[in-house]
Order: C-alpha cells, then sequence, then structure tokens
C-alpha cells in the first residue's frame, strides 16, 4: 500500500507585482511530503524555498501572490480555505519556525505571555493554569534550563541560541503534523547550530511529525533529512533522497554545490571550484532551464524550452535536457563536518 501522503504542492507559483515588473519568485514546484519525513529545500538566496514556505502557510504578503497550482494538507485544498479557516490550520497542525527569532518573537511581552497566548489561540477550552504548565513543559523540552524564570523574561534578556529555543517550542506547542523551519541555525554560531540540529532531530524522532527544512547550508541537510529538493531559479532542478544528492546527483546546479562546499577533510591547499556566472534575473528570466546562462554544459535547447522532470531512480528526479548517458555523477560525499558544518 502507498505511503500516505500528508503535503501536496502541485505547479506552485508565485510572483511578486512589482512597480518595475512581475518577479516570478517561484515558477511551478511539485512535490510531496509524507508523514513522519524531514525533507530538505537548498538552494543559494533568491531562489524561491522561503517564498514558497510562506505561501504554503498562507503568510505571503503584498504584492506577492500566488498565481497558480495547488497544495493539499491532508487531502484538503489550503488555497480553497477562507482566511478563518486557514488560520485555525496554522500555527496548529502545521508550524513555521523563522530565521530571526528577535524579529519573530514580541519584544514587549514575556516568553511566558508569548508561549501561553499560542498555545490558548488554538485550544481555548484550557484554563490559564494548564496552558502556563504546557509551556514550562515545553521550554524543559527544549532544553532550556530554570524554565520558571525565563517564563518572566522579555526576548532581549536572552541568548541568540535560546530565543531559537523558544521559537521552536513555540512551533511544537501544539504538536503540528506539519513544521516548517526556514533556515533556523543561520544566525547562530556553529556550535549552537550543532546544538539546535540535534534538539531538532531528537524531537522529530519522538513526535514524527513531518518538517521541511529550508537552508543553503548542504551539510546541515546531510545532517538532518530524509530527501532534498535543490531549488534555483523558483524551480525544482533535482528531487532525491540524501543518498541521490550527495553521491549520484546528476543536475549541473547541484553537482556545482557540492564541488563549492568546504570540506573538514579537503588536502591542504585544495581549492574550492565557484559556479561561474551571476543568479537569474528573476525579471526577465530565459524562457528555458534557469540555469543554462551558467552551465557548462549549456545547449540551445537549454536556453528555450524548460526541461521536463525524469525520473532516473525509485524517487531520484531531475529537470535537465542531457541525455543520461552524459551527465556525470559528482561523486561526492556527504559533507564532514563538525556538527552543522560551514555557513
Amino acid at each position: 500500500m502507498a505511503e500516505k501522503k500528508l503535503l501536496e504542492v502541485r505547479d506552485l507559483r508565485v510572483s511578486f507585482f512589482t512597480p518595475v515588473g512581475e518577479v516570478k519568485a517561484v515558477g511551478g514546484i511539485s512535490y510531496d511530503l509524507h508523514y513522519g519525513e524531514v525533507m530538505g529545500i537548498v538552494g543559494e538566496s533568491g531562489s524561491g524555498k522561503s517564498v514558497e514556505a510562506y505561501s504554503i502557510m498562507g503568510i505571503l504578503e503584498s504584492p506577492g501572490r500566488v498565481v497558480g497550482g495547488s497544495v493539499s494538507f491532508e487531502g484538503q485544498d489550503l488555497f480553497a480555505l477562507s482566511h478563518k479557516d486557514r488560520a485555525k490550520i496554522r500555527g496548529s497542525r502545521m508550524s513555521m519556525i523563522f530565521q530571526n527569532p528577535m524579529e519573530s518573537l514580541n519584544p514587549v511581552y514575556t516568553i511566558g505571555n508569548q508561549l501561553v497566548g499560542v498555545f490558548r489561540e488554538h485550544n481555548r477550552e484550557v484554563s490559564l493554569s494548564q496552558a502556563r504548565s504546557r509551556a514550562l513543559e515545553m521550554l524543559c523540552l527544549v532544553g532550556i534550563t530554570n524554565a520558571q524564570r525565563r517564563m518572566r523574561q522579555y526576548p532581549h534578556e536572552l541568548s541568540g541560541g535560546m530565543r531559537q529555543r523558544v521559537m521552536i517550542a513555540m512551533g511544537l506547542i501544539c504538536e503540528p503534523q506539519l513544521l516548517i523551519a526556514d533556515e533556523p541555525t543561520t544566525a547562530l554560531d556553529v556550535t549552537i547550530q550543532a546544538q539546535i540540529l540535534e534538539l531538532m532531530k531528537s524531537i522529530q524522532g519522538k513526535t514524527r511529525m513531518a518538517v521541511i527544512f529550508i537552508t543553503h547550508n548542504l551539510a546541515v541537510i546531510a545532517e538532518i533529512c530524509d530527501t532534498v529538493s535543490v531549488m534555483y531559479g523558483g524551480h525544482i532542478v533535482e528531487q532525491g533522497t540524501v543518498g541521490d544528492i550527495f553521491y549520484r546527483s546528476t543536475h549541473p546546479y547541484t553537482q556545482g554545490l557540492l564541488r563549492s562546499m568546504p570540506r573538514i577533510d579537503a588536502e591542504q591547499g585544495e581549492r574550492l571550484i565557484p559556479i561561474e556566472g551571476t543568479p537569474i534575473n528573476m525579471l526577465e528570466p530565459n524562457p528555458g532551464c534557469p540555469f543554462a546562462p551558467r552551465c557548462g554544459r549549456c545547449m540551445k535547447i537549454c536556453l528555450t524550452r524548460l526541461p521536463p522532470r525524469s525520473f532516473i531512480g525509485e524517487n531520484h528526479r531531475v529537470s535537465c535536457w542531457l541525455p543520461a548517458a552524459s551527465r556525470s555523477s559528482a561523486g561526492a560525499e556527504p559533507p564532514k563536518t563538525a556538527g552543522a558544518g560551514y555557513e
């Protein structure tokens, strides 16, 4: 029997309508997320990772707008729901952790007030004392010591690592089935990054919730994810398991990412190989493969026609016009890093 799907994204397209023109931030992406699965979405800045997440959560702000496609959560079309019904799902059944906790937490309310407020918003029948007990329980779960004291403190009184733990507690307090983590470790130093990743792995293992982990760091992907979607220029160019992406990658962009990444096992004096060229202009994208202008193996068809998604393995898909025989695997191993790796 086929594994049950929690989230189904089909041909999602998102644009920003600006005074200088339409910015096609997400150009038609599709994937499935199953119960208990941890999927990483990786790509450079501006590839559409966060915009996609905001669209799924229903928090995309103007001038951004979903212009096509569908997103189904447990078989329910999210775009067909009213704003009120969407808000009931957001925070309770699906939740999100943002990149900068100082901007996400309200500076004029204590940590306890914010946690209790989130929990009671989605569980109106619980008493204040029950909500406070739940908030304390979550702070302890995410490894915050002296939780009673922290409940009375304000965000500016906590360290960056502690604020991020509070954000994780807030995201999990209603026991969501889906958690979207938008680069939750980027603003933290490497040691704290490793602690946060271990914490998230531990909690996910206990709760079996599904996670979409958005990052530009391939080391983080290797550390925490089951499957990976590689994005470039608003498109998913390659999808597969962690093993597929790190050992059997076939898209030139994926291979370029792997070659350009620092490794602690590199030989002395070994140089990184950068991806040549400049990022795509999202105001005037070429009609073909978004990576074509930077690809060393670009063909004429790559510039004029978007490549179809083709299966090259059971769960391994790639969007590339190169014939299979011409695609050489990157032959890379998962990055060997101390904890979360490099930023």
